[in-house]
């Protein structure tokens, strides 16, 4: 364990995060995502929400705030987002018009391209989301560096 690091984030998972640079995107997928076949990397996080994984991965890779998206969900079914789609935009923290949607099959086109596919355990249908990482200007200790 590190000091001042999301528990969640483990060595293998930090060093995959840690090889993103700006622009690069990430894909925090739910447990029936076809990770394997779409991402030469593929970090599994097996009975963590996708929600929770968001938040933690948000906590070391700032969102990109530059043209475009920061973050993009797979349009779901219906006429209104399902509850784990409002989760994970809570979770990415980035302002609503920064959110936009793909058709499931460009979705997954998009995800091939990915530089890392983060595999969580979620459960629920539309746990996918696809984080632009942004550009981190200056050090920011946490309180535990003297």
């Amino acid at each position: 364990m590190l000091t001042g690091i999301h528990p969640i984030l483990h060595g293998e998972l930090l060093a995959a995060l840690d090889r993103l640079g700006h622009g690069d995107e990430l894909v925090v997928a739910d447990a029936n995502f076809p990770a394997h076949r779409l991402g030469a990397v593929v970090v599994e996080v097996p009975g963590l929400s996708a929600a929770s994984v968001v938040e933690a991965v948000r906590t070391v890779v700032p969102a990109d705030a530059y043209d475009g998206a920061s973050v993009l969900l797979m349009t779901a079914e219906g006429d209104e987002r399902p509850a784990v789609q409002h989760e994970l935009i809570a979770a990415s923290a980035v302002p609503a018009e920064r959110v936009d949607e793909l058709e499931r099959f460009a979705f997954y086109d998009r995800a091939a391209g990915a530089r890392l596919i983060i595999r969580s355990g979620e459960l629920r249908p539309y746990g996918n989301l696809i984080l632009r990482k942004g550009v981190v200007n200056e050090y920011e200790p946490s309180g535990a560096v003297r």
